[in-house]
């Protein structure tokens, strides 16, 4: 009986072992290139990026201005003047450094519009992938763009025009 068992385990190990874990891989940056929203979407987060770097430069550019301006002055003010002034470049300053925060600070409008933008995009992505592998029974799919370990796959596996076609791209 208890060889029976043994067997009958070992016979049962053999076939989970023998099941194959099905697997393919995806090139997300493929993917997202061939996504018009998503170049559309970068272009409207690079014009709002250089917008705002626009102005936060004026402000630092205003702040050099105004101590460049106190440096030369220096000599002809009155300690009190001194001190105004030096308030005045310390808050210009300041407030150049807050308004950086604002924009693009790890909670700033840039990240927040980036999300807003982006995650709409990257979810249809995500769910058209869940799709391919749903349909052709993957167990997993790897992003081959964001993994440095992948040294060799065949095209056989890659399913980015699969995923493309899900998302109505297809080529």
């Amino acid at each position: 009986m208890k060889k029976i068992f043994i067997s009958l385990l070992m016979m049962v190990g053999v076939a989970l072992a023998s099941h194959a874990q099905k697997f393919a891989l995806v090139d997300m940056e493929y993917i997202l290139k061939n996504v018009p929203a998503y170049e559309m979407a970068n272009e409207q987060l690079n014009q709002l990026s250089l917008r705002w770097q626009k102005e936060l430069d004026a402000l630092y550019q205003e702040a050099d201005a105004m101590y460049k301006n106190y440096l030369s002055e220096k000599v002809f003010l009155t300690d009190e003047q001194i001190k105004k002034r030096e308030e005045e470049i310390v808050a210009k300053e300041k407030e150049a450094t807050e308004l950086k925060a604002k924009y693009f600070g790890p909670e700033g409008e840039l990240y927040q519009k980036r999300q807003s933008l982006m995650k709409p995009i990257q979810d249809d992505v995500y769910n058209a992938t869940k799709k391919v592998a749903e349909e052709r029974g993957y167990q997993m799919i790897l992003d081959r763009a964001s993994s440095s370990d992948i040294i060799f796959a065949s095209p056989r596996i890659d399913v980015s025009n699969e995923v493309l076609n899900k998302l109505g791209y297809g080529k």
